[in-house]
């Protein structure tokens, strides 16, 4: 059996890994939330692992409030950078490999092709920058570990995107959405299914890498699409324009190449739409 724990038990990624570790018969998978298992504690972390067993660790505890990291740039900096130091070096006392999910927001979106991994990254705000020197701290702390950046992240657990999206839908509500931006939705459930299968493979291939769902959208095209695939189409007032102001800058390009993920595991990730067509479906929409 191997042993997992996965911090930030109640975000959304969490959730959806621990809806799929059951159908793996060799995971055992352990949840803990930040009131449980505070990442920017030390001495907890330590303690945590002295007296449990962990082969591995899947990190989703982040910061995630783009604009309010503007304002609390110290927060952010403490769970995205310190606490993912704190957990490898935790890690590598204890000879457990680490699992790191970070972000397309390390890239300042000047680009035109798809990211891949070794493109120069350069964070337009300090959610970007705290998840990208987390990245830099667990590459130097420890070497058994896994780096995966994700895009615009997506589930039946709100909130997010989709959750937001269907309630506007529910309530009726005009929405102007930007066609600013270009990424690619990327299911939750898709990601934690990734994640669990590299820990079953027992892969040593640590390094960083890429995971997305397939294709590209902007936040219009992805909205246009839940409504769609939902069947609510009708029922909003849908727009689009080409500015919605924010208090971070964003990446206005930020589409990640999955192609080093897809070789090295022999995954091959889905379209967005279809998984964002298959989740609805199993939501009943």
């Amino acid at each position: 059996m191997i042993h997992i724990l996965v911090t930030g038990a109640t975000g959304q990624l969490a959730r959806c890994l621990a809806d799929y570790a059951p159908t793996f018969g060799t995971l055992h998978c352990t949840f803990q939330s930040k009131q449980e298992l505070d990442i920017t504690d030390k001495k907890a972390l330590q303690q945590y692992f002295d007296r449990n067993t962990v082969d591995y660790c899947i990190n989703t505890a982040a910061y995630t409030k783009v604009d309010q990291a503007e304002k609390e740039p110290e927060k952010a900096n403490a769970i995205n950078a310190e606490g993912a130091r704190l957990l490898a070096e935790v890690c590598q006392e204890h000879h457990a490999c680490l699992l790191h999910v970070s972000t397309d927001y390390v890239f300042n979106g000047e680009k035109r092709s798809p990211y891949v991994e070794v493109d120069a990254t350069h964070p337009l705000g300090v959610y970007g920058a705290t998840k990208r020197l987390g990245e830099q701290r667990v590459a130097e702390t420890l070497p058994e570990h896994f780096i995966v950046r994700t895009s615009w992240l997506y589930s039946q657990y709100g909130p997010n995107f989709l959750t937001a999206m269907l309630k506007f839908a529910s309530e009726g509500k005009d929405l102007a959405i930007t066609t600013d931006q270009l990424g690619t939705p990327t299911n939750a459930n898709d990601l934690a299914k990734a994640l669990l299968e590299i820990v079953a493979k027992q892969s040593t291939a640590y390094g960083l890498y890429h995971y997305s769902n397939g294709g590209s959208a902007t936040w219009y095209d992805f909205a246009k699409a839940i409504f769609e695939e939902s069947g609510k189409i009708e029922t909003v007032n849908l727009a689009q324009t080409d500015h919605y102001p924010t208090f971070a800058e964003r990446p206005k390009y930020s589409v990640l190449d999955n192609s080093k993920f897809c070789n090295t595991f022999a995954m091959q990730t889905v379209p967005w739409r279809y998984s964002l067509q298959q989740l609805l479906s199993n939501m009943n929409y």
